[in-house]
């Protein structure tokens, strides 16, 4: 139960303590209490069930010019969370009401309900809502439908295949007959790849002596799409096998999050050029106007069971800056989560 005083409702969160230098540790992040205002008119009151840990927070934990502010030293993390609203004075929102917001990495939160949304559970559990009815298969389907413009008979390359986007995309890609190849680095993604997700061909990264040719046997007649979620070696195997005209869509580079000097490659852009290829970078919030047609489509292929998904959940508050430091150990297969500790208000 939140102890209730008269500053209001206690909740634990986490802190940026420092600002990492190459991959992040424990030290990079504190645990505090914060002392949260009763409600106000308009106002009402989240208690965080589910929240999401993204390699795309390692870029906010920078100082400098991006698309997204840089989170601050001594302030609480953001992302994408899920909750139920407890105490309400907002006629908009019910007290029981399951809502996504982006107020991750605590415990409770207060909202008028400017950008937050209140979810249909009945349309898969609710925790989907930040993995394949979230931001994470929005990013998949945008890139597909929107950048690529993905066509039947499309060869699509995925690297990072079995994380929390790749795995979306190449079920995407396959509900939308294409052929796809993914990439991944341990026996059991590639077999959850192969068995579940119905991946054509998977190479393993870090077996494969030549990346490139080992592509290139996988997909002898080239390349249509490649979805970048790594960058780097992926990057520049990709573009020896895109075909002409194809499209590489650009969604990540976490090959280069942690990076402490320049990447080595790609070493063959000069191919882009011959090959008239395509490279385009997107930020999914862009594309907002498109979240219900995104719902429709792939709520439909989930019902179709053309759609499933692998989750790793951490238990605990606590334990949330474990499980962000363990996406670059590539140790989550599917949506990584954290489970916060429910209790009863």
């Amino acid at each position: 139960m939140p102890t209730q005083t008269k500053r209001g409702v206690q909740s634990r969160q986490i802190e940026l303590a420092s600002r990492p230098d190459g991959i992040p540790t424990e030290k990079n992040f504190s645990l505090t209490t914060a002392s949260l205002s009763p409600i106000d008119n308009g106002e009402f009151l989240v208690r965080n069930d589910w929240m999401s840990v993204d390699p795309y927070m390692r870029g906010r934990m920078k100082q400098g010019d991006s698309y997204v502010p840089a989170f601050e030293i001594g302030e609480p993390l953001e992302g994408g969370c899920i909750g139920e609203v407890i105490e309400s004075n907002n006629e908009g929102f019910e007290v029981g009401d399951q809502v996504l917001g982006n107020f991750g990495w605590r415990e409770y939160w207060k909202s008028t309900g400017e950008g937050v949304q209140k979810l249909d559970a009945d349309l898969a559990p609710i925790q989907a809502y930040l993995g394949a009815l979230g931001m994470t298969g929005m990013t998949a389907w945008v890139g597909l439908k929107r950048i690529a413009n993905l066509q039947p008979g499309n060869t699509v390359f995925v690297s990072a295949a079995s994380g929390a986007v790749g795995s979306m995309v190449c079920q995407i890609a396959k509900a939308n007959d294409c052929r796809v190849i993914g990439s991944a680095g341990k026996d059991e993604k590639i077999k959850w790849l192969q068995e579940k997700a119905g991946v054509d061909a998977v190479i393993n990264y870090k077996t494969t002596d030549n990346l490139s040719n080992e592509l290139g046997k996988l997909a002898p007649d080239g390349i249509d799409v490649y979805f970048d979620n790594v960058g780097s070696d992926h990057l520049e195997a990709a573009i020896d096998q895109m075909n002409d005209f194809g499209c590489i869509v650009c969604c990540g580079m976490i090959s280069t999050y942690n990076a402490t000097e320049p990447a080595s490659a790609p070493r063959n852009l000069f191919k882009v050029i011959g090959k008239r290829l395509r490279l385009q970078g997107f930020i999914v919030r862009d594309h907002m106007a498109d979240r219900e047609e995104f719902i429709r489509d792939v709520s439909s292929l989930i019902s179709d069971g053309k759609i499933t998904w692998k989750e790793t959940i951490t238990e605990g508050l606590e334990k949330a800056p474990n499980a962000f430091i363990g996406l670059f150990d590539g140790e989550n297969l599917g949506k990584a989560l954290v489970r916060i500790s429910k209790e009863n208000p």
